[in-house]
């Protein structure tokens, strides 16, 4: 391979001086897409720009190996200050070459400020582009489609998947709590008189630290379980000060009252958890609930849709406190019919995590793989110069 390698200043022109922002109270709706840093973030009734160009983020971005640092843009459109407008010259520089540069290349190097990190004009001029002949450009270009297509319809087919996996726990619920229900005990009462108790959570935010109890925040509850990665914590005086209504133990559940409204997880055993905001700690009384029992109930579709039934919040559904009290989940069967159903949903949903964790393999393989088709790209190996 014996290609040049050129800095970009000298490949294009820059367009900067023709961008111009517009707050948003400003802006009048339209139809001319509006460009930031990432992508379109708008639409407006008037445009700037009516060519094919190379927008290259300017902060706001990622300039990361991987990152979609710069896309192109064509037909009508305005851009505002965040984005670099890059037009290459002609029969030099094709816009797609530089756009998967850009995508392969880690640019953090060019990358200054700390608070407000910014690839400035200066920097994005000094980037050295690989250069071969334009005809080998297009071919490695044409290479690079191809296969990035296929890639791209394995990574559909395995996010696909991985929906289908995650629909497993679902099924589970809807076939073992809608099955055959003899010896089910008809239940007319609220869930408060089922519960030893139910208890809000402090309405302020806990200060947090890097180590201590963890506070369960509704990001946090999932399906039955716990999501304890990326977990806030706190100290033990601030454990003790948002524990002082109900200190929560092992087997309490811990619902979701927004964002998303209608989770909840069963806290498991030797863990001290403290609850975040918008959250509500459920005790079931142990003659009448297994607590994962209970977990999965509440996690029904109908039982779902009588929670939320009186959900408030024009943008977020938030559950108020009286309607979880008085929620009613219908018939429930004997402990040891519920042992048995928890065996069943508790298997399914193990199985759908193993499919989960394999499909999320696949796809960090398939983006390492567009990663190394590049590289070869870029090093002259994917098609001859």
């Amino acid at each position: 391979m014996n290609w040049k390698t050129v800095p970009l200043g000298d490949l294009c022109e820059v367009l900067d001086s023709k961008r111009k922002p517009i707050s948003k109270r400003n802006r009048t709706e339209g139809i001319y897409p509006y460009y930031g840093a990432t992508g379109i973030v708008d639409y407006l009734n008037d445009y700037i720009f009516d060519d094919k160009l190379v927008l290259i983020g300017e902060d706001g971005a990622k300039w990361g190996s991987g990152d979609m640092t710069a896309f192109i843009a064509q037909g009508k459109y305005w851009v505002n200050n965040h984005a670099h407008v890059l037009k290459p010259f002609e029969n030099v520089l094709l816009d797609e070459w530089l756009v998967y540069y850009f995508y392969y290349k880690d640019l953090k190097e060019y990358v200054s400020g700390l608070t407000v990190p910014k690839l400035n004009q200066g920097q994005l001029k000094l980037i050295p582009i690989p250069l071969p002949s334009i005809l080998t450009q297009k071919k490695i270009v044409e290479k690079i489609n191809a296969i990035f297509i296929e890639i791209d319809k394995a990574i559909t087919a395995t996010q696909a998947n991985i929906k289908n996996s995650e629909a497993l726990f679902d099924s589970g619920l809807e076939l073992f709590l809608n099955a055959q229900r003899d010896g089910w005990i008809e239940n007319i009462k609220p869930l408060s008189e089922l519960c030893e108790l139910i208890v809000d959570c402090e309405h302020k935010t806990a200060p947090t630290q890097s180590d201590g109890f963890p506070s369960i925040r509704t990001p946090n509850i999932g399906k039955g379980k716990l999501l304890l990665d990326n977990v806030y914590r706190v100290s033990e005086e601030t454990y003790t000060e948002w524990t002082k209504r109900a200190q929560p133990r092992a087997g309490d559940l811990i619902l979701a009252r927004e964002a998303p409204a209608g989770n909840v997880a069963v806290i498991p055993e030797n863990i001290k958890v403290c609850l975040g905001q918008r959250t509500v700690l459920i005790r079931p009384r142990p003659d009448i609930f297994m607590p994962n029992f209970l977990a999965f109930m509440l996690l029904q579709p109908n039982i779902q849709a009588k929670l939320l039934a009186h959900s408030r919040g024009a943008t977020v559904q938030h559950v108020n406190m009286k309607d979880i009290r008085a929620l009613n989940i219908g018939s429930i069967p004997p402990l040891l019919v519920q042992r048995k159903i928890i065996s069943y949903i508790q298997t399914i949903d193990n199985e759908a995590e193993i499919l989960q964790a394999s499909y999320k393999q696949k796809l960090i393989a398939l983006s390492k793989l567009k990663n190394s088709i590049l590289r070869q790209a870029f090093n002259g190996e994917l098609v001859k110069d």
